[in-house]
C-alpha cells in the first residue's frame, strides 16, 4: 500500500517533468500491510443518505481473497435504506484520468447486493460510480451530484457467484467500463470535469468485499 507521503514524493519527483509528456503513475492497494479491523491510510468510510446505523466498513481476514489474506470489506450494513450509499474513499490519490480497478465479490444483500468503483469524488454527495448488481444482472455508470443519482449508461449481464474484476478506463468526459476484461459500457458525461478522489461503493444492505484496488493516473 502507498502511503500519503510515498504520493507526495511521487508527485515532486514530476515537477521537473516536461509537461509536453504524459506520464502514468500507478498506485496499488492490497490490503495486507492494513491492521484487521482498520482502514487503509488516508482512507474513510462515508455515506450518501446515512442511515441513523451506518454500515461498518473494515480490513478483513479472507483465506480466499484473490491475494494475499486480507480484504476491505462493507461487513455490517447497519440500519441502511435503499436510498443509502456505502462509501468509502480516499482523496490522496488525485484522479482525473487514467484507469481504475478492483476485485469484487458479493457477499450478501436483500435490497441491494454488489458494488464497485467511484471515482473523481468531490465529496459524499459527488461523484461517479460504476457498479455491478447481481440481483438485476446489470453493470452501470452513475453520476452522483447533490446526493441525488442518475443514470449513464448500462448492460445486462450475469456473473457467477465468487470473485470478479472490475475496471474503468476515464480520458476526459469519456470513460468506459469493464467486467472480466470485457468492455461492456462506453459513455461521455460532463457533470464532473475535477479532479477528485477514488474509492468504493456499495448500496443500501449489499455487503461486499474487494481485493486489489489499482489507479493508473494519468499526469500531464
Amino acid at each position: 500500500m502507498h502511503s500519503k507521503k510515498i504520493w507526495q514524493r511521487v508527485l515532486l519527483g514530476l515537477v521537473s517533468v516536461s509537461a509536453l509528456y504524459a506520464m502514468t503513475m500507478q498506485v496499488d492497494y492490497d490490503f495486507e500491510k492494513t491492521k484487521t479491523g482498520g482502514l487503509p491510510e488516508g482512507w474513510k468510510a462515508d455515506a450518501t443518505h446515512p442511515s441513523k446505523k451506518p454500515g461498518n466498513w473494515q480490513v478483513v481476514e479472507d483465506t480466499v481473497a484473490p491475494s494475499g489474506h486480507k480484504v476491505l470489506s462493507l461487513t455490517d450494513v447497519g440500519e441502511n435504506r435503499g436510498s443509502t450509499f456505502n462509501l468509502c474513499y480516499t482523496k490522496e490519490i488525485p484522479f482525473t484520468n487514467g484507469e481504475i480497478a478492483v476485485k469484487f465479490k458479493a457477499n450478501a444483500g436483500h435490497i441491494d447486493e454488489g458494488g464497485g468503483i467511484m471515482w473523481r469524488v468531490q465529496d459524499g454527495d459527488n461523484y461517479y460510480v460504476a457498479r455491478f448488481n447481481p440481483l438485476e444482472d446489470n453493470f452501470r455508470f452513475y453520476s452522483v451530484k447533490n446526493g441525488v443519482r442518475r443514470q449513464i449508461a448500462s448492460a445486462d449481464v450475469k456473473l457467477s457467484k465468487g470473485w470478479h474484476e472490475m475496471k474503468i478506463v476515464q480520458k476526459e468526459n469519456r470513460f468506459e467500463g469493464y467486467l472480466d476484461g470485457k468492455k461492456l459500457l462506453e459513455a461521455t458525461d460532463d457533470t464532473f470535469t475535477k479532479s477528485g478522489g477514488v474509492g468504493l461503493w456499495t448500496k443500501a444492505d449489499a455487503a461486499t468485499s474487494f481485493d486489489d484496488f489499482h489507479v493508473k493516473v494519468d499526469i500531464q
